[in-house]
């Protein structure tokens, strides 16, 4: 009898022994799987952060391009409409006085056209022109007679040059529709203004 209830003990704890295995192990199984779970859905999150970023960084990027566009357009326009009001009262030569009276009506219009624009999409432009820019008006503004003349144009030549290939992309290629239109509606008259300027200037030489 002993011996029996010896064994049945033994039997008994060995029994208890292999639950609690089982136990422990169907734990630790749901650790691992809940572990794995966890790690999947931290990384669908860290993919979805990424994505939100790449996203992000699109609109970014899509803004600056219209913000320096529009900014650099209107640094543009703000020096036209200056250096024109100073050849409509300096200039010798009719032909480049009457241009700069062109220049401060028709840049005076797409400034404005710009400002709206410009508004629409919440982008603050300058109100007046660079340093440098700033610069080259005074060292203007200090010439007189023919040698204003000549310099005058040659700086239209070269503005009109870099606005018409500005407008030109921008007509062809912004991804944002009221660039896009702007620029395409404002394209053909400063390519009419190069076209003026390119002949006055030949006319000087």
């Amino acid at each position: 009898m002993k011996l029996l209830t010896i064994t049945l003990t033994i039997g008994l704890a060995l029994f208890g022994l292999a639950a609690c295995g089982g136990e422990a192990g169907n734990a630790n199984t749901n650790m691992n799987v809940n572990g794995a779970n966890a790690n999947l859905t931290n990384a669908n999150l860290t993919n979805a952060n990424l994505s939100n970023a790449d996203m992000s960084n699109a609109n970014t990027e899509s803004l600056s391009a219209v913000d320096q566009f529009l900014t650099e357009a209107a640094q543009s326009g703000l020096m036209e409409v200056e250096l024109g009001r100073l050849a409509a009262s300096k200039a010798q030569s009719p032909e480049v006085k009457a241009f700069g009276q062109k220049m401060v009506a028709d840049h005076g219009k797409a400034n404005a056209e710009l400002k709206a624009l410009a508004a629409k999409k919440n982008i603050k432009l300058p109100t007046e022109i660079s340093g440098g820019m700033k610069a080259e008006a005074e060292r203007l503004a200090k010439l007189s007679g023919a040698e204003f003349d000549r310099e005058y144009v040659q700086m239209m030549v070269a503005a009109h040059d870099e606005d018409v290939e500005a407008f030109e992309a921008q007509a062809d290629g912004a991804e944002d529709a009221d660039v896009k239109a702007f620029a395409a509606k404002t394209l053909p008259v400063l390519r009419a203004h190069y076209e003026t300027i390119q002949k006055i200037n030949d006319n000087l030489k």
